[in-house]
């Protein structure tokens, strides 16, 4: 027992010292991701305020005109949507004129002109007007053919063009040459949250990430070795505490110094570096059971089918200022919903409301996000739809798109469940939530405004939830709604797992230290237990 006891003892001291530095990196910038949110990104948000409002007078294509242009342009593979589905198509502003965008194509609406790509100088007028500031103030850095630290997961958008700007806050804007459109926006303030927040939590480093599967290998070995020296911690802390007679907390706990602080601070935080470290290699998704699939809604289910651009006449001016009450266009989408046609219209906000991404990871994805300034028009009548479809209708699509699945349960719920949620509330509400009989309990969530699928969560995506977002962000419904009882409560146990580990790392520096002092020679403390942070037999 003894000579398990010392092994074990010698074991979590030396991989602990191996992690400890990196175990302080997560427990640090966990905090910091508390408040600072994910990697910089554009934002819709953003990104729709920034668009010049549309110039309805100087559209002369109709939307199948546009179709037209883009089949026969040289630029027509792009024009594909996903996965080979039908391309989506806009109409809004780009280098100050009306145009369509469908799919990877752009065709000016004033002309018909197929935009073919802008050089240096035409970005640098685009990041300009973007950031409404004179192009002096917008400086050409370089073109990438490599993603960079602030690109990651944009490999198939390169080439961009990188502008850095003079506004103070050290903007740096990218364009993309193919489309003219701005894709991603960092300050100096985003990117410093980010050196000292997601990028070492998550080890998102672009050199390492550029290399998938060896940034894959690394997070699972790393996060499974901090599990593993979490729990020799424990096993070591139940094992070494004394029991004297009568009890007393002070004479129970072996060591002194910092290793006596250790020591409690490990016995009553390492629980929760414990189910931190797991549900962090959970989020890396090692096991073959969290890929399983549930029902797959397929795409046309609430549509009808692609939309048919020839159903969208000319863009009057006068008849949508009547139809909209004056207000400014930022942007129009084609669509069908429920075998209809509408234009989807997002218009000019009347104050921008900044929003930050709330989840770095999920089991399951959920599309779809709340929008006050979207409006549905007839594209037949040019009527604004009022209210949301009918509910009755989303549930009989469903029925009819999946036959073999039973619905035994269907309710339109009003706030978030313990799987769609939002703190910020930037998804839809209410949602219609249909829960099917399928091998995999399925349950769909549709937005009832747009007629739309928002999420498709099975039962393992349900489990993996509660493994990874309950275990990782304690989004336990008690309390995670309720500011600054949660804050405080994720505080107080991260900085106690913070204390832990710098306590570690410390002891740990202090220990090779003094190794390095006396060279190779053999520590007798490791042999004999007698120093004041060994056990005290």
């Amino acid at each position: 027992m003894k000579r398990l006891r010392k092994y074990l003892i010698l074991t979590h001291r030396y991989f602990g010292i191996a992690l400890s530095l990196l175990v302080v990196v997560w427990f640090a910038s966990g905090i910091v991701m508390m408040y600072a949110g994910g990697m910089p990104r554009l934002t819709p948000q953003l990104r729709l305020e920034r668009l010049p409002a549309l110039d309805l007078e100087r559209v002369r294509l109709t939307p199948a005109d546009a179709a037209e242009r883009a089949a026969t342009a040289d630029t027509a593979p792009r024009s594909a949507g996903r996965a080979g589905g039908p391309a989506r198509t806009t109409l809004l502003t780009v280098m100050e004129r009306p145009a369509y965008r469908i799919g990877g194509t752009t065709v000016f609406a004033d002309t018909g002109e197929v935009l073919r790509g802008v050089d240096v100088d035409q970005s640098r007028t685009i990041a300009a007007r973007f950031m409404s500031l004179p192009a002096e103030q917008i400086h050409f850095d370089r073109t990438l053919t490599r993603i960079d630290q602030w690109t990651i997961g944009q490999s198939r958008a390169l080439p961009l063009h990188r502008f850095r700007v003079d506004d103070g806050n050290g903007t740096e804007l990218y364009v993309q040459p193919r489309s003219g459109e701005v894709t991603t926006l960092t300050t100096r303030r985003s990117r410093t949250l980010a050196w000292i927040g997601t990028i070492p939590h998550w080890l998102y480093f672009a050199a390492l990430r550029e290399h998938q599967v060896v940034w894959y290998r690394i997070v699972v070995w790393t996060s499974a070795a901090a599990c593993l020296l979490a729990v020799m911690g424990l096993v070591l802390a139940a094992i070494l505490i004394k029991r004297p007679v009568p009890f007393r907390l002070a004479k129970a706990i072996p060591y002194s110094g910092w290793l006596r602080w250790h020591y409690v601070t490990g016995a009553v935080f390492g629980i929760f570096t414990v189910t931190w470290a797991f549900s962090g290699l959970l989020s890396m998704e090692p096991f073959a059971w969290t890929n399983a699939t549930g029902l797959q809604v397929p795409r046309d289910t609430f549509t009808g089918g692609p939309a048919d651009l020839s159903r969208f006449g000319p863009m009057e001016p006068a008849s949508w200022d009547k139809v909209l009450g004056g207000r400014a266009i930022k942007e129009v989408e084609f669509a069908r919903i429920q075998d209809e046609h509408y234009y989807v219209v997002r218009l000019a906000a009347d104050a921008h409301t900044a929003q930050r991404r709330e989840r770095l990871h999920q089991p399951y994805y959920v599309t779809g996000r709340a929008e006050s300034d979207r409006v549905l028009v007839s594209a037949g009548t040019l009527a604004v739809r009022s209210g949301p479809f009918n509910t009755t209708s989303l549930i009989d699509r469903l029925h009819a798109a999946l036959p073999s699945a039973p619905i035994v349960e269907s309710s339109v719920l009003t706030d978030y469940d313990s799987y769609y949620y939002s703190r910020g509330r930037q998804t839809p509400l209410p949602v219609l939530r249909v829960k099917f009989g399928d091998p995999a309990e399925t349950w769909v969530y549709v937005d009832p405004e747009m007629s739309q699928v928002l999420a498709a969560i099975h039962r393992l995506n349900r489990v993996e939830r509660w493994l990874y977002n309950g275990l990782h962000s304690l989004d336990f419904s008690f309390w995670y709604d309720k500011r600054p009882l949660w804050d405080i409560g994720m505080l107080t146990l991260l900085l106690g797992g913070l204390t832990t580990s710098v306590l570690g790392l410390l002891m740990g520096i202090r220990r090779l230290s003094r190794r390095a002092a006396r060279g190779l020679a053999t520590d007798p403390a490791e042999s004999v237990p007698t120093s004041k942070w060994a056990v005290t037999e």
